[in-house]
């Protein structure tokens, strides 16, 4: 029993680990926000980039989405030309993430006994909702009630981007890791996966029912944010980014601070470490930690230290 209850364990874990970068960004309204466009209807990109230097180094900062419909043209000749430049990729999290480890992370940190049923935690006009959720996600019904709100919350968002179009495959970040293993360059994290885990499952129990309600949001609602969000990266309109990020994160300034914030503040704390570095590093996190009042940018500055952008 124990090792089946592992394997389920392993089989979610690998089929959602991925989302969780994105979750990590989005926080809350839009965490299940999803499209459908089609290669003909996805304009060329110029998403925004910025960069870093002093006498001997050159930091790049590239704003990315995590998951993208098909035809999204974003690799412009700018962006190119500081890849070629890099002889480093820092990620959120490393690129060679061992399954077998994030699923017994997963096991430790997203279940536990005796918790409330899992249809307690959601209100009762979204019960139905969760009922399905979880029947399409394949979730065990003997596994639902021991998961952590915020594990069921990002298990049911795996199957919501699969259905509705998204595909890690063409997110930024898998096509930055291909180009440069390819061109036998470094790699680096600004996270562990136990230290991003760990900022959902130190959540008060209140703010993980946020995700999982949001997480049930209707598809053409999700749909519709997503799609402002995205259009928005696609002109490099940070205010744009940053309005859509405001927004959702609003609804619950404990999200905003575990999830943006927090996490910026360290990110920049490290970014300005690599100045002490000779060489030239890309940078490239979810868009809309590079946007708004709280932006790493904005923290880097606050160092004195001078960010430009250059698309």
């Amino acid at each position: 029993m124990v090792r089946s209850r592992n394997r389920e364990r392993f089989v979610i874990v690998t089929s959602f680990r991925r989302k969780i970068r994105w979750a990590a960004c989005t926080a809350a309204a839009a965490l299940a926000a999803c499209t459908t466009s089609s290669a003909q209807e996805a304009p060329a990109a110029k998403p925004a980039l910025w960069k870093l230097a002093d006498e001997d180094t050159t930091v790049y900062l590239f704003g990315t989405i995590h998951l993208l419909p098909e035809g999204v043209n974003w690799r412009t000749d700018t962006l190119e030309k500081a890849i070629r430049s890099s002889d480093t990729l820092v990620l959120e999290l490393p690129g060679d993430e061992d399954p077998m480890a994030a699923a017994q992370l997963i096991g430790k940190l997203g279940f536990s006994p005796g918790l409330p049923p899992l249809s307690e935690r959601v209100p009762p006009d979204k019960r139905d909702a969760l009922a399905k959720a979880l029947a399409t996600a394949s979730i065990p019904a003997e596994m639902q009630n021991s998961m952590e709100t915020w594990t069921a919350a990002l298990a049911i968002l795996t199957t919501s981007f699969k259905d509705l179009g998204l595909d890690p495959n063409l997110g930024a970040e898998r096509s930055l890791q291909a180009t440069y293993k390819e061109q036998g360059k470094k790699f680096g994290a600004l996270e562990t996966a136990e230290e991003q885990m760990g900022f959902f499952d130190t959540l008060s129990e209140e703010a993980q029912r946020l995700v999982l309600v949001s997480a049930l949001d209707d598809p053409e609602n999700a749909r519709a944010q997503f799609k402002q969000m995205l259009d928005a990266w696609v002109r490099g309109d940070v205010d744009a980014i940053a309005k859509t990020f405001d927004d959702e994160t609003a609804l619950s300034p404990e999200l905003r601070e575990a999830l943006m914030k927090d996490r910026n503040e360290r990110w920049a704390e490290r970014i300005g470490g690599m100045l002490d570095e000779p060489g030239t590093v890309m940078v490239a996190v979810g868009a809309g930690h590079l946007a708004g009042a709280d932006s790493v940018q904005t923290m880097l500055e606050a160092k004195g230290l001078k960010v430009e952008r250059v698309q």
